[in-house]
């Protein structure tokens, strides 16, 4: 029964900042540390892997984001967030929040859990 509840999205003007959060519930295991990435979705187009943890604390931002986007998350809190600085129209989306089933597994060898989704729209 877990749940992943995503805050934070909006709009803004290109150049701007929003932070996104989320935070997760129903886990029966040790928490959600190195367990959780961000995805987002444009219209028409397919989802893709924004920033993400690997089972062992590393993270793998997409090229188009590196430099601009953070992800951090509070274990203590069950909360995984998303910083993103200097924002352009092309980072429009739906964001959301994902999380392994298997958390010690790769993304690609286990199913997620997924949030909602929280709507980004950067204009110019």
């Amino acid at each position: 029964q877990v749940q992943l509840v995503e805050s934070g999205g909006g709009s803004v003007q290109a150049g701007g900042s929003l932070t996104l959060s989320c935070v997760a519930s129903g886990y029966s295991g040790g928490g959600i540390s190195n367990c959780t990435g961000w995805f987002r979705q444009a219209p028409g187009e397919g989802r893709e892997g924004v920033a993400v943890y690997s089972a062992d604390g590393s993270i793998t931002y997409i090229n188009s984001v590196k430099g601009r986007f953070t992800i951090s998350q509070d274990t203590a809190k069950n909360t995984v967030y998303l910083q993103m600085n200097s924002l352009k129209p092309e980072d429009t989306g739906m964001y959301y929040c994902a999380a392994r089933i298997w958390c010690e597994r790769t993304w690609g060898s286990t199913s997620k859990y997924w949030g909602q989704g929280t709507q980004v729209t950067v204009s110019s």
